[in-house]
């Protein structure tokens, strides 16, 4: 599979038109609005896996924003990011000396990369120092602090976006138009899975709750989730859920694999499942003249999708630098993102009555 890091600037540039069926979802003047007039400064907070072999490469792609500053809390890692990178000394913070970024014009808009439980505080320090931000998903460790997350930033009248960069991938912005429209009538059908064999450190964050908030669910379940809900333009009002741990000795603290049945108006129920310990990458739709769907789904890499007359013929993009790109216009217009922080709200109230579900062994109401 082809990764985002091995696309070269002229392969970019000559992939990056998107698909005339995508553009044929929502407002595809969004699409051409007017770029702005200076590329706005984003920092990093948080120097992972993500950051590093995600989105810092892909903010070297980026038209509308570059990469202003970091904030780490290693000096080792701020020393190496400055020679690659050239960041100045003065765009480059710690977790002491955050607050002052406040005073910083080079940077409009802070990317909070950090573990789970740490989303809140930092959305809401950075709303507070006057930048705008775009927080990873998951949102946060439950549907009530995503609500205190959006309440801060439009206090501070910041913009909040969440980092689902498949919403600017133009497979997937395909997918959505097939369903949404009923391009082939009504959808009868959804099924979802997406996971990958965890065999990391046993000692990760990701893998402690007050840490991640969540296993397989948090972390894969969130695409999963969101591809039933973007298949058909609905929210779910209702939730089933199983699990099975067949690695409880690794899995101490977290959920391994959950599958569940999501439960739309009218009685429309979809399947979905996410996994610590299983490699799924697809969703699948039946409507009742074609089928369509995508596999791989949900990867950094190549989307691969397909419909009723065969494989889609869509160039493939750099999703994060699309993504970043689109948020960046968004701040220059005061325009809401596609993806604001009333998204991830929206996937965390599924998250939270899906755990209700496994404790209670019943169907829990979305609320």
């Amino acid at each position: 599979m082809k990764t985002q890091n091995n696309f070269s600037r002229r392969s970019f540039l000559k992939t990056g038109m998107i698909g005339a069926g995508a553009l044929a979802l929502g407002n595809p003047l969004d699409l051409f609005a007017a770029k702005p007039a200076k590329k706005l400064g984003i920092a990093l907070v948080g120097l992972g896996g993500y950051s590093t072999g995600q989105l810092a490469p892909a903010l070297q792609h980026t038209d509308n924003c570059y990469l202003a500053g970091i904030v780490t809390g290693h000096p080792a890692k701020a020393e190496v990011w400055k020679k690659q990178y050239n960041i100045p000394d003065k765009n480059i913070y710690n977790y002491q000396t955050f607050d002052e970024i406040a005073h910083n014009p080079d940077i409009d808009i802070i990317y909070i990369v950090l573990p789970v439980f740490m989303h809140k505080e930092y959305t809401i320090r950075a709303a507070q120092a006057g930048k705008h931000v775009i927080c990873e998903k998951p949102m946060a460790m439950n549907a009530k602090e995503c609500e205190e997350m959006i309440a801060a930033c439009k206090k501070a009248n910041r913009l909040l976006s969440i980092g689902y960069r498949l919403h600017f991938e133009p497979h997937t912005m395909e997918f959505m138009r097939l369903g949404q429209k009923q391009v082939y009538g009504k959808v009868i059908k959804i099924d979802t899975g997406n996971g990958f064999t965890y065999r990391g450190d046993p000692n990760a964050w990701r893998l402690k709750k007050a840490m991640a908030g969540g296993g397989g669910l948090f972390d894969m379940g969130i695409y999963s989730i969101q591809g039933q809900r973007y298949a058909l333009g609905q929210e779910p009002i209702a939730v089933k859920a199983t699990q099975e741990k067949t690695r409880p000795d690794f899995f101490t603290e977290v959920d391994e694999t959950v599958f569940w049945e999501l439960e739309f108006p009218e009685g429309f129920v979809t399947t979905g499942k996410s996994s610590y310990n299983h490699d799924w990458s697809y969703i699948h739709v039946e409507a009742e003249r074609g089928k369509f769907g995508l596999e791989p789904a949900f990867g950094y890499g190549a989307i691969e999708g397909y419909d009723a007359k065969g494989p889609m013929n869509i160039p493939q993009v750099i999703h994060q630098a699309k993504q970043m790109d689109d948020f960046a216009t968004c701040v220059w217009h005061n325009k809401q993102s596609r993806v604001p922080g009333e998204e991830g709200l929206k996937d965390m109230k599924v998250v939270d009555a899906i755990y209700r579900s496994l404790d209670s062994g019943k169907k829990e109401r979305i609320v």
